[in-house]
């Protein structure tokens, strides 16, 4: 298949990997953001075979893995409501609350429905006119187009039964937190390219201009990251600092223009809490004042709802790039995706889910494990 099959080619690979080894003279720290990058580097191992000293840390570009747990009991809430559907995408159903998670919900009555597109909520609502009907968006800018057609669609239908409990969380923001800690260790980043489809590059321009961090936007695919990854090299052992495009098949300078314009009619940004970073201003998108109706939060009172995450989760600094799912002592024990502590275990796109599925039997000797203090 064009466009993914060449970027799976072995021969490709090494020979990026080959002038990797060329170019890197140093130890250097690297990070992709994306959680979807990260199942590539962990599946292919990746990782392990860059050279000596340089090292790749995860970072908190998996949308479910930093959905706070206050958010997910204001939806496990919402389904357990006997006149409310709740309709989600299936990687939301395991993710725990504080308690309990929305697959138990829906085993004990509750009417949650598992959807793979966000307008099948539009007809379950029409179908169901004397029942409210929630959707749960949650994501990045990737997916706030979709899930933002939902309040576009049900305001020109005149849908009264239908509202979204929001989620929706900013990359650019989120990188800059990380990027200004006292405790980053992150020299060069890999932003996803996927939201920079959406969004445009400019955003990455000025973390690259007031950080001195390079960052190259990256694919997916094998060849993508390896590519994105000699970029980074070269630019950090030449000394510089530069916004760079490795997936230039998908992204444009300028974004996709229809899809930022239905994110600003419909959202407005933010203050949005991050699971394992906190309070992150600005960082977040919430229904605008046009659409403020269909906001689920305050149509059924959940804004009150306050969570403390769990205590013996890492996920924060896994999230952070401070860790890696491995040094975590309950890792394929007390957590694990049939029955996780975090949600890092259970996505999709979580890097404790990526170890669990391709590296929990490895012969790699186990770091010291570590304690997540404050918890997630």
């Amino acid at each position: 298949m064009k466009y993914l099959d060449e970027y799976r080619d072995e021969r490709l690979f090494r020979t990026q990997l080959a002038r990797l080894q060329q170019i890197a003279k140093h130890p250097w720290v690297l990070m992709e953001v994306c959680g979807g990058q990260t199942h590539t580097l962990v599946r292919y191992g990746i990782d392990e075979l860059l050279p000596a000293g340089m090292e790749m840390v995860h970072g908190p570009g998996c949308p479910v893995c930093v959905t706070p747990v206050e958010i997910i009991d204001k939806a496990i809430a919402l389904a357990e409501r006997p006149e409310t559907i709740l309709v989600s995408y299936g990687d939301m159903m395991r993710v725990p609350g504080s308690k309990t998670d929305l697959l138990h919900v829906k085993a004990l009555g509750g009417d949650v429905r598992m959807v793979y597109s966000p307008m099948d909520s539009i007809k379950i609502a029409r179908e169901n006119p004397t029942r409210e009907v929630v959707f749960f968006g949650v994501g990045f800018e990737t997916t706030a187009p979709a899930n933002a057609m939902v309040a576009w669609q049900a305001k020109r239908l005149g849908l009264k039964n239908l509202s979204l409990l929001s989620s929706h969380v900013l990359v650019p923001p989120a990188v800059e937190m990380l990027l200004s800690s006292p405790s980053n260790r992150v020299q060069g980043l890999i932003a996803p390219g996927h939201v920079c489809a959406i969004m445009g590059t400019s955003e990455y321009e000025y973390l690259v201009n007031k950080y001195k961090v390079p960052i190259v936007i990256g694919g997916f695919e094998p060849v993508d990251l390896m590519e994105a990854i000699v970029m980074l090299a070269a630019q950090l052992e030449e000394g510089r600092a530069e916004l760079e495009n490795q997936y230039s098949r998908s992204v444009r300078e300028d974004g996709n223009k229809k899809a930022q314009e239905l994110i600003a009619e419909v959202f407005e940004v933010c203050d949005r809490k991050w699971r394992g970073l906190g309070e992150a201003p600005k960082s977040g998108m919430r229904l605008s004042e046009a659409y403020r109706e269909f906001d689920a939060e305050i149509r059924f009172n959940l804004t009150d709802i306050k969570v403390d995450e769990p205590k013996e989760c890492i996920s924060a600094l896994i999230l952070q790039g401070l860790a890696k799912p491995k040094q975590c002592s309950a890792f394929g024990t007390r957590c694990t995706p049939e029955s996780p502590l975090g949600a890092p275990m259970v996505s999709n796109e979580g890097a404790c889910a990526a170890y669990y599925l391709y590296r929990r039997h490895s012969g790699e000797a186990d770091e010291e494990a570590v304690s997540s203090g404050e918890g997630a």
